[in-house]
């Protein structure tokens, strides 16, 4: 299958507030994707839809389907700590757990049952080097995540997240707290990360998500605008809202 998530025809409601409006979207595996458009347009909304984020809040309503690898995640059937293993989020703000730095990546296995230290210690390290962060913190496995630099909590939330073996990473303007080499780093990281998972990232940075990622859609008003090649979509826009967005003519 050639779609890791499909989004057809949602629609999402808190209490009366209609948020998400006819969202039609397919996410190709092994990509990555960018969410663009102005603050409180739905992006958010949107990818805590996939991991099921939004059922935490008791006016969440919705109407539609999201398909993971061609099934229904909303369906009665579905392990929602299963689901959350198989699409992990990175939040907007670092958020390590005040753990040392191994147990915070340690913490999904062991919530997931693995107990032998040995394949704990090698998940740990196999996930730090994928982080890019292994270099910098292998003699620091003790010490709280908490002494980390805004930009190491980061990624070692990336590593605590694919230490799991997800398929698919949200990430929630993951650089927005960053300083420009941390913002870098992270970048570099998603290419790297794209060729085993696939990647739905939100940015409010138009040059972010043309350096990122291969397509792109944009919101406006809990509506998809326009979506498509992320080239095309910057170079050539085919609606007048999405040239006015991204030329900074408004948003």
């Amino acid at each position: 299958m050639e779609y890791r998530i499909e989004a057809e025809d949602l629609n999402v409601y808190f209490d009366d507030a209609h948020i998400l409006k006819d969202i039609n979207l397919k996410i190709r595996k092994n990509t990555v994707t960018s969410l663009i458009g102005p603050s409180g347009c739905g992006k958010s909304t949107f990818i805590r839809t996939l991991n099921r984020m939004n059922d935490l809040i008791d006016t969440f309503k919705m109407t539609g389907n999201v398909l993971l690898d061609g099934k229904d995640i909303y369906d009665p059937k579905v392990d929602v700590v299963d689901l959350r293993k198989k699409i992990g989020m990175v939040f907007q703000k670092p958020n390590p757990f005040p753990k040392s730095v191994f147990d915070n990546v340690a913490y999904g296995l062991r919530v997931h049952g693995m107990s032998d230290n040995d394949k704990i210690k090698e998940k740990v390290e196999e996930s730090l080097k994928a982080a890019a962060l292994w270099d910098e913190v292998k003699n620091k496995l003790d010490m709280s995540a908490m002494g980390l630099s805004g930009g190491q909590q980061q990624r070692l939330c990336i590593a605590r997240t694919i230490a799991v073996n997800p398929e698919v990473i949200l990430m929630d303007e993951p650089a927005s707290a960053l300083d420009p080499i941390s913002t870098t780093k992270i970048e570099d990281l998603v290419h790297k990360l794209k060729n085993d998972y696939t990647i739905i990232i939100v940015t409010h940075n138009m040059q972010q998500a043309t350096r990122v990622s291969k397509y792109t859609a944009f919101f406006l008003n809990g509506e998809i605008v326009e979506s498509g090649l992320t080239d095309r979509l910057f170079v050539e826009p085919r609606d007048k809202r999405t040239e006015d967005y991204i030329t900074g003519r408004f948003g």
